[in-house]
């Protein structure tokens, strides 16, 4: 009878849930990287160097950085359904502003505003599926919500695109009509999610009161065992170790797939693609492997029921595909080292952020994971910047992706020797087992 009564509560809960989250995701993250489209023609139009243009792009994840934490412990506050609905409205509002940038100074100053707009929408989203998932869903359920990333890059690469041909429409350039055009859904999806949202299961209409009471001991059951195994206080938590490695891996892979990301179409013009069509097709490409590959890879961590060595395998990976990208660039082997390392990229997000969950619960959970988020994302600024500062000096792509190659091996190096959080999970698992059983 169990049995039933979990199948048919999660399966609500995925459908409710997911696919509209995973859209919301998909909005943010176009929001947030279309700026590597439209730099096919707005360094020009705006006469910005590869490294200014890099910097300004970046200084998006300072915003994040600062307002990530309170953000996260202003949700558990006021509540998931306001401040999520809160987030797409005002990063909507402040995407479409971007179409009215006039030099590297403005670019940098709306993406700072950006960030702070958008910053705690991600680890919110992590923190909310801890409401309503029990462990075992965590990698699904997290490789499922981000199928957004490389989503957003393989639907927004020919979309963000062809909207540059629309330069000189009513005298404005394409750029900045894609700006607009792509900020409109954002805003409209953060109004639709005020009636779609439900903050917590027991608030729950679409669920029987059978299914809300077996979710609510499910869920009590986990929290209880994690807290027999270790209690970290709030603040405690900032400096944890478990939580600090876990920032210093992400920190490498965010700085890697960025740097990637950002400057992906003009690496790709570089071969010597000369439509900025083509060039959206050809960018997809990485994007649409890193989907599969995030989907396959959070299935099986979850089969599994192992997060450490999947990561660690996640960030090989990336290394090796930035490495082949380095060595081969000037060739289409680049694009497939590329491709490569968004598999990587990608891999490593669902037996990632199933990781957090083992060990956290409560306010710790939301600030630490907000933590991780935040720090992680710095490598954001670092990444793009760092890249575009290489291109100007040898001018070649080729030094930055080797140094994003060392960044990506650095997060696996610090996965194989450090983290270790999977055997406290072991731990927590079981304790959850003997408390169904009683």
């Amino acid at each position: 009878m169990t049995g039933s009564v979990e199948r048919s509560a999660m399966r609500k809960i995925y459908w409710r849930l997911l696919p509209f989250l995973l859209f919301a995701y998909l909005l943010a993250y176009v929001d947030r990287i279309n700026v590597g489209f439209a730099a096919l023609t707005m360094r020009g139009d705006l006469h910005m160097s590869a490294t200014a243009f890099g910097f300004a792009s970046g200084v998006f994840f300072w915003g994040y950085f600062l307002f990530e934490v309170p953000s996260n412990l202003a949700l558990e506050k006021f509540g998931a359904r306001l401040w999520i609905a809160r987030i797409a409205i005002s990063w909507g509002i402040m995407a479409g502003a971007t179409a009215f940038v006039t030099g590297p100074a403005s670019f940098a100053a709306i993406r700072f505003l950006l960030g702070l707009a958008e910053a705690g929408f991600f680890p919110g989203i992590i923190l909310y599926f801890t409401y309503w998932f029990p462990a075992k869903h965590h990698a699904r359920v997290i490789s499922g919500f981000m199928m957004a990333l490389p989503a957003a890059v393989a639907v927004g690469s020919p979309v963000s695109t062809a909207m540059l041909s629309l330069d000189g429409l009513y005298g404005l350039h394409g750029w900045q009509y894609m700006f607009i055009l792509e900020a409109i859904p954002t805003i409209l999806c953060g109004f639709v999610m005020l009636f779609v949202l439900t903050d917590r299961p027991a608030q729950a209409k679409f669920l029987t009161a059978e299914e809300r009471t077996w979710l609510a001991g499910q869920l009590a059951a986990e929290r209880s065992a994690k807290e027999a195994v270790q209690t970290i206080s709030l603040w405690r938590s900032f400096y944890n170790p478990k939580v600090l490695w876990l920032s210093l891996n992400y920190f490498g892979i965010i700085t890697a797939s960025l740097g990637q990301l950002i400057f992906i179409p003009q690496i790709v013009k570089s071969l010597g693609v000369t439509s900025n069509m083509t060039v959206g097709w050809l960018s997809a490409i990485p994007y649409v492997a890193g989907t599969i590959s995030l989907v396959v890879w959070g299935a099986v961590s979850d089969r599994m029921q192992e997060r450490r060595w999947n990561l660690f395998a996640a960030c090989a990976v990336a290394t090796a595909g930035l490495a082949i990208a380095g060595a081969t660039m000037g060739t289409w082997w680049a694009l497939a080292g590329m491709t490569l390392a968004a598999c990587g990229f990608y891999g490593s997000k669902g037996p990632f952020w199933s990781t957090p969950p083992m060990f956290l619960t409560g306010k710790t959970a939301a600030a630490s994971i907000a933590w991780i988020s935040s720090i992680g994302n710095l490598g954001g600024f670092l990444g793009p910047w760092y890249v575009g500062f290489i291109k100007d000096t040898t001018g070649s792509y080729a030094g930055g992706l080797y140094g994003l190659a060392a960044l990506s091996l650095v997060s696996g190096l610090v996965c194989a020797v450090f983290l270790k959080i999977p055997t406290a999970a072991l731990s927590v698992t079981a304790a959850v087992r003997e408390n169904a059983t009683q």
